[in-house]
């Protein structure tokens, strides 16, 4: 079931879902409306392999600002990490769908399919691609827009994972994990076709 505005602002108001800082504006119809924060990563084209199942250092990889006078410039077709001003606290019953406000897919921007995980807390970290042309972005700005969904079932077992309390821009944390403990999955059968 999709949360409509009356429904989200029952959860907020009863402290179930929580979102700060809050304003009523940021809830619309069927979802809530959260704003660009102050950091930014960009991506660097790099020609050095980059082993995601081994501990590393991706300061190599990353290039992270402040946002300036108040506002991030993309350049065109960068690959970067933003942040949301607002930290949430999601329920055990709640898991959000987040997308770019329409304005900013109109623009050209792209974002992956992102959702927020029932008992996840902490800001947002999302991959953006920038338009073909430099964009200037104040930070506030209203730029994700966020669907609640209510589970037929509160979960057993909430989100406890490694970006749980993230603050700012959180880059990848390295390694990741195996497949199931399983060291070669290819190996043994169970990702038929994986190579």
């Amino acid at each position: 079931m999709i949360l409509s505005d009356t429904d989200l602002l029952e959860y907020i108001r009863s402290g179930r879902l929580v979102v700060e800082p809050f304003a009523e504006e940021m809830v619309r119809e069927n979802g809530l409306d959260l704003r660009l924060g102050e950091q930014l990563c960009v991506l660097r084209l790099r020609s050095r392999v980059l082993d995601v199942n081994a501990d590393c250092d991706l300061s190599e990889y990353y290039h992270c600002i402040e946002a300036r006078d108040g506002s991030v410039v993309l350049e065109p077709g960068d690959t970067v990490l933003l942040h949301t001003m607002e930290y949430i606290r999601m329920p055990n019953d709640l898991m959000g769908f987040v997308e770019l406000r329409s304005t900013f897919a109109r623009l050209g921007f792209q974002m992956p399919p992102t959702i927020i995980d029932a008992g996840f807390e902490g800001q947002l970290t999302i991959e953006v691609t920038a338009p073909p042309f430099p964009t200037k972005i104040r930070v506030g700005t209203r730029f994700l827009h966020v669907v609640f969904a209510r589970l037929t079932k509160a979960v057993s077992r909430p989100y406890r994972g490694r970006y749980q309390g993230q603050r700012g821009v959180t880059l990848p944390k390295l390694p990741v994990d195996h497949y199931y403990g399983f060291k070669y999955p290819w190996a043994t059968g169970i990702l038929k076709g994986a190579r």
